[in-house]
């Protein structure tokens, strides 16, 4: 464990990606071999050699999202971009019930793990396990988290370890011994379609926290579009040598009679190479288990923090500390349901890894759904080479598949695993009233929570390749900074559209933009940081609506280049456009007429498009 403070300009390249997104996922090996041998039988590593297929094209998305949104969020990003902020809000949720599961049974199997090394801690596995999580939140709330460089140093001890047990019994079998071994895919009672549907669905489990790379999309180094492909590409290489393996080995060549089916990889090294692999892949499998504990605590925070932001959640969450300056209520929370699933679970394995797939399975299906709506909209507005539509289509096709079968395995559990869906469903439900009930006070007490387009200047195309396609607009507002020279200018605006569509703009102050380099796993929502843009929409919408006005709203963030403005314009392509006369002005003035006009107090300049 490390400080969280960072070296300014310090963020993570394709290794340090790779470490903490395999922190995540390469803790499933530890204990889905196991699980799915007690569901499956000896059927258990071909349904996990079948999701692998799988979990390479869900790879390919989830770099997609971590590129399309830099800042971060995942699930909640991409839904409420791409649909509409309750598909966030949903999302949201039930990325929440994941990393519940998560921080739970990571810390239970770590503390599993641990009594291979400490024999007499396992008739107080639970209280141990119970009390690791109070640790974590202990840590969490005095600001000690776990860093991307500590990170990789478990990360890549515990990826050795996996390695050297599979290394240790091929060697041990011989190469006619591994051919034999795979014999055993194919082995045991015939399956029906029922129970083929049932395993695959189930054998996600193994492939557990791939939403990582996603959320480490703030802190991640530029470029996205290298950096991200390239770390989900070293994660797809090291989960396809370790999973598919250890899960057969383990559950064809130990005894589940005489072996703790929670401890497979550690006693599979045992079986190979002696008690020196076994201790140490215990050893370095119970770390990097308690770190994705930890990691679970963090998102969970950070996305009720996201909510909250969102309106969504109650304020109450995003309350920081004086002593450490750390969400402590969200902190709180974060630990605490783990901490009751556990208790309420009694430390059941089985249980949590049948709890644990309807917020896994759920959060993939709706950033599937979500990115194959973005997807969709710029194939219906670009206009590309022949090549280039190819290639769109391919993975837009591809894109639809990996949704059919990943919504298809989740549709599969909710029947398949009703507790879980019990669980999760519950979960949710109460999310969504709280959702709801915060939501109607807040814009009772206050001005109407907006949720405007955000630009993105990485890729400037914001209205297509970020989401929600934004219908065209007639007339184009530039709103002020100070709200009532806002209003006044929305007023003008109403006044003058007769109806037509209007776009809102608003440009971020320079104050707004971040000072430091985000920590993992932070979201980032300049919109939802910045108090007066808020506030200024809030009266532009109030303008626009007693106008019924059909309007839309862009927020741009500090950090967008010179030149903003004027490439809006054009890309926009608006018939008017108002902005404050503040000297600036737009830089291709010889393609409008130009009118000085007051709106208020408020000098206005009034563009009108010259004919075409």
């Amino acid at each position: 464990m490390t400080l969280t403070r960072t070296r300014p300009g310090r963020r993570l390249g394709p290794f340090l990606c790779w470490a903490v997104v395999f922190a995540d996922i390469g803790t499933s090996v530890y204990y889905t071999p196991g699980i799915l041998y007690g569901q499956v039988g000896v059927h258990a590593a071909l349904f996990v050699t079948m999701t692998l297929v799988v979990f390479v094209l869900l790879c390919i998305k989830y770099a997609e999202v971590a590129v399309r949104y830099p800042e971060g969020g995942g699930v909640v990003t991409v839904a409420t971009r791409a649909i509409h902020p309750l598909a966030g809000l949903v999302g949201g949720l039930l990325i929440l019930v994941d990393y519940f599961l998560t921080a739970a049974l990571s810390a239970l199997s770590g503390v599993i793990y641990v009594t291979v090394v400490a024999g007499p801690l396992k008739p107080t596995v639970l209280i141990v396990t119970i009390a690791a999580l109070l640790l974590l939140g202990l840590l969490n709330l005095v600001g000690v988290k776990t860093s991307a460089q500590a990170t990789a140093i478990f990360a890549t001890a515990a990826a050795l370890g996996q390695l050297a047990v599979v290394a240790g019994v091929a060697i041990h079998l011989g190469p006619s011994g591994v051919l034999n071994s795979f014999s055993h895919l194919l082995s045991g009672p015939r399956l029906g379609p029922l129970g083929v549907l049932t395993g695959f669905s189930g054998a996600f489990l193994a492939f557990s926290g791939l939403e990582s790379i996603a959320q480490l999309a703030p802190a991640m180094a530029e470029p996205r579009q290298r950096v991200a492909p390239i770390a989900m590409g070293l994660v797809v290489m090291t989960v396809a040598i370790t999973s598919p393996l250890l899960t057969l080995w383990s559950t064809t060549l130990l005894d589940p009679a005489k072996n703790d089916p929670n401890q497979f990889v550690s006693l599979l090294g045992g079986f190979a190479a002696g008690p020196v692999l076994q201790i140490s892949v215990a050893s370095s499998g119970a770390l990097l288990l308690v770190f994705a504990s930890n990691t679970a605590l963090i998102g969970t925070y950070n996305v009720f923090l996201a909510l909250a932001k969102l309106g969504f959640l109650p304020n109450a969450l995003t309350k920081t500390n004086r002593w450490r300056k750390t969400p402590h209520v969200a902190i709180l929370v974060a630990t605490a349901v783990p901490v009751g699933v556990v208790v309420l679970s009694r430390g059941n394995v089985v249980l949590l890894g049948d709890l644990y797939a309807f917020g896994l399975l759920g959060a993939f299906s709706v950033t599937c759904v979500a990115l194959d709506v973005v997807r969709f909209h710029e194939r219906r507005v670009q206009r590309l080479g022949r090549e280039a539509v190819n290639v769109g289509r391919i993975r837009f096709i591809l894109g639809l598949i990996t949704t059919v079968l990943v919504s298809g395995a989740w549709i599969t559990n909710l029947f398949a695993k009703p507790l879980a869906t019990l669980f999760g469903g519950c979960v949710t439900l109460v999310g969504v009233g709280i959702a709801f009930v915060t939501y109607r006070r807040a814009n009772r007490r206050g001005p109407s929570l907006l949720f405007p387009h955000v630009y993105h200047h990485q890729e400037p195309v914001v209205f297509i390749s970020k989401g929600r396609r934004l219908p065209a607009s007639r007339v184009f507002a530039l709103l002020p900074h100070d709200t009532e020279q806002a209003e006044q200018l929305a007023e003008l605006a109403a006044a003058d559209t007769s109806g037509r569509p209007v776009a809102f703009v608003y440009i971020a102050h320079s104050d707004t933009a971040p000072t430091k380099d985000p920590q993992m796993f932070e979201i980032i929502d300049p919109y939802r940081d910045d108090t007066t843009a808020q506030e200024v929409f809030a009266r532009a919408e109030a303008a626009a609506r007693k106008a019924r006005l059909d309007s839309r709203f862009v927020y741009v963030p500090a950090e967008a280049p010179a030149g903003t403005v004027d490439w809006l314009v054009t890309h926009m392509a608006p018939e008017e456009t108002l902005m404050l006369d503040d000297g600036a002005g737009l830089a291709a003035a010889d393609k409008f007429t130009l009118e000085r006009r007051r709106a208020g107090d408020t000098p206005v300049l009034h563009y009108r498009a010259k004919p075409a």
